[in-house]
């Protein structure tokens, strides 16, 4: 009698690719119109990826949606859109200034509109009846979101509530939800930003060029550097530089800040993310800064 080979085992990024391509195709399986959230950050672009790979041949059988802050660097715009004419995707973008103008809500003193982004963002899941949101939250980012399970309800009003959580034993996931309410849905949960660069690498997955070193006018503002632009820095006092930096994550130019670094490639941000002992948020987020509860109760409104 011949005896098969054993199938080689899995290895870790081949277990969170496959788990990630799972929670796809369940959600796809399950309900009627889900969204993926696409800031054109790294973990995003990570999600589009696995969603690609889930339906291949297939195109993607979900909308992308951008809540736009007005505030976004121009690399990441620029690759959003080059992104979605390249493979055929539908866009929606639920924009933060049509919801100052409307006067849904209001610009901060401080001129971060990350805060902001809640209302849009609740209004565009409502006028096109998502049912279910992918989201690109990681277990490692912060205290709030190591709370999340893998489908994480939100009520008719977009609000969540921790004590609400359901269980998820064996990998099996309850999508159920009342008319009104939907499901946010996180394929990374147990991915860390290592993870995530490493199979950045493995799948050769373009980024947006500011992730890597570069030069950059910044100023130093609580600590972290960060680029002036139309959302009214610097400050008199704030003096501009130019350093050499990357950023970790993509989000309002406001608030997110530069690290002064030299990685140029994926194995030297590889490294240099190894090495480090601060999480993405925790170096580079300033409205992660405002109390040790920020995110959670950003989440309990309807936040990302």
């Amino acid at each position: 009698m011949t005896t098969l080979p054993a199938a080689p085992p899995l290895t870790q990024l081949d277990a969170l690719e496959s788990e990630g391509i799972h929670v796809m195709r369940e959600v796809a399986g399950e309900f009627e119109r889900p969204v993926l959230l696409f800031s054109g950050g790294k973990d995003s672009i990570v999600m589009l990826h696995l969603a690609r790979k889930a339906f291949w041949p297939a195109p993607v059988p979900f909308a992308l949606m951008h809540v736009d802050t007005g505030h976004n660097f121009p690399e990441v715009i620029e690759y959003r859109d080059r992104v979605v004419a390249e493979h055929g995707l539908r866009l929606v973008v639920a924009s933060v200034q049509d919801a100052i103008d409307d006067g849904r809500v209001t610009e901060r003193p401080d001129g971060s509109r990350n805060p902001l982004q809640t209302v849009p963002l609740l209004d565009g899941i409502t006028a096109n009846r998502f049912d279910a949101v992918f989201g690109g939250g990681r277990r490692d980012e912060e205290k709030a979101r190591a709370k999340e399970r893998v489908f994480s309800l939100r009520d008719e009003f977009g609000q969540w509530d921790p004590r609400r959580q359901r269980p998820e034993l064996w990998d099996l996931y309850n999508g159920r939800h009342k008319p009104g309410e939907h499901v946010r849905v996180f394929p990374l949960s147990n991915w860390t930003e290592l993870d995530v660069w490493r199979y950045i690498e493995r799948e050769e997955i373009e980024l947006p060029a500011i992730y890597y070193s570069h030069q950059r006018e910044v100023f130093l503002r609580d600590g972290m550097w960060l680029a002036p632009g139309g959302w009214g820095g610097p400050r008199a006092g704030e003096a501009l530089e130019v350093r050499t930096v990357r950023y970790r994550t993509v989000g309002d130019m406001s608030c997110t800040g530069a690290v002064e670094s030299t990685a140029a490639t994926v194995p030297e941000v590889i490294a240099e993310v190894g090495a480090s002992r601060l999480t993405e948020r925790g170096a580079t987020r300033a409205d992660d800064r405002a109390s040790e509860a920020a995110m959670e109760d950003r989440k309990r409104e309807g936040y990302f």
